[in-house]
């Protein structure tokens, strides 16, 4: 018998924790945008499980009026998987940092998502190592100068979602850490999407790596520098809302609407469905403008419905329907 599920508040997802980050970090925005979403999923408070590594960010499930652990530095995921695959009922969230998921837990990372496990992953990309004041991450720019790079870091970086999409990622998104209505919605779409999803939010470190998002996020320039797709919608931009993508050869291009003979009817719509991870990928390495939203979105077979055919092709095989057949089977001797 179903029951209905209880009508909740972004404060009963709040824990009684005092939420310890710096203070103007854009993790709050995060935390609070999750609180938000969660009502609006239609799940218990006792079916959401959140899970972290190391790191700023890993302090999530503390702050979280629902099940959570603090795992050790990487291996986030392969608790999570543990986790949904002991109980497929649960909503399971994955807590991450660059450093924590793209450094030391990058193994595990990439094979979440090429097993397609449906669970969550929000990855808090700052640029920087925070808990342990301003090491270069694997996402760091080279010439950035920290704390362990003074004459500045010498390594390209990893782009998250390039790797996601390299590892069979079925749902990336990505949304900047100051933008907490889209964030809201997609995460209340990432719990929707059955399989791995992964959003990653362009997190300001106002400590170690302050403004590292400047040039996408201030409110001056995001019109202009940053564009959100939406699937099934053209891919338009821009303050006045009069530039776009098109497709010019092998690259993408921004026009300018109006223009050279442009009009709206020639800019790209966004097909986030699309199974072939092309385009996608093209506008993951975009810069100018960065491209948020929900990128890719293709729905696959999860690990767990595959595990479930194949136990279910076994047990419809095996000559076995209980323990005992297979204990006494074959050759057997008594002792006395």
């Amino acid at each position: 018998m179903e029951t209905s599920v209880k009508k909740y508040t972004f404060k009963d997802f709040a824990s009684d924790q005092e939420v310890r980050w710096c203070p103007g970090c854009d993790d709050y925005v995060i935390l609070r945008s999750m609180q938000k979403a969660l009502p609006e999923m239609g799940v218990k408070k006792e079916d959401v499980v959140f899970i972290s590594g190391i790191g700023c960010s890993s302090r999530f499930p503390y702050y979280m009026e629902t099940y959570g652990m603090h795992g050790i530095h990487g291996r986030a995921p392969a608790i999570a998987t543990g986790v949904k695959l002991a109980n497929q009922d649960l909503s399971v969230w994955v807590i991450t940092g660059d450093g924590d998921s793209l450094a030391i837990g990058g193994n595990h990372f990439i094979h979440v998502l090429r097993r397609n496990i449906d669970l969550n992953i929000i990855l808090f990309n700052n640029k920087i190592y925070g808990l342990t004041k301003g090491q270069f991450s694997p996402t760091s720019l080279v010439g950035q100068k920290t704390k362990s790079s003074p004459y500045g870091n010498t390594q390209p970086p990893f782009s998250a979602g390039e790797l996601a999409i390299g590892a069979q990622a079925r749902f990336f998104a990505r949304i900047a850490g100051n933008n907490p209505k889209d964030m809201t919605q997609i995460f209340i779409e990432a719990h929707k999407f059955k399989g791995t999803s992964l959003i990653e939010v362009l997190q300001n470190c106002v400590i170690f790596n302050d403004g590292c998002y400047t040039s996408y996020t201030d409110k001056e320039v995001k019109d202009d520098k940053q564009i959100f797709l939406e699937h099934g919608k053209p891919m338009i931009f821009g303050r006045n809302r009069d530039k776009g993508l098109i497709l010019n050869g092998l690259r993408l291009e921004v026009v300018n609407i109006g223009k050279n003979g442009i009009t709206g009817e020639d800019i790209l719509v966004h097909d986030a469905h699309e199974k072939d991870p092309t385009l996608h990928q093209m506008l993951i390495r975009l810069q100018d403008p960065i491209v948020t939203g929900i990128i890719r979105s293709c729905k696959d077979v999860t690990l767990e419905e595959r595990e479930d055919a194949l136990t279910a092709q076994v047990k419809s095989d095996s000559s076995f329907s209980k323990t005992d057949d297979l204990f006494f089977s074959g050759e057997t001797y008594a002792i006395k």
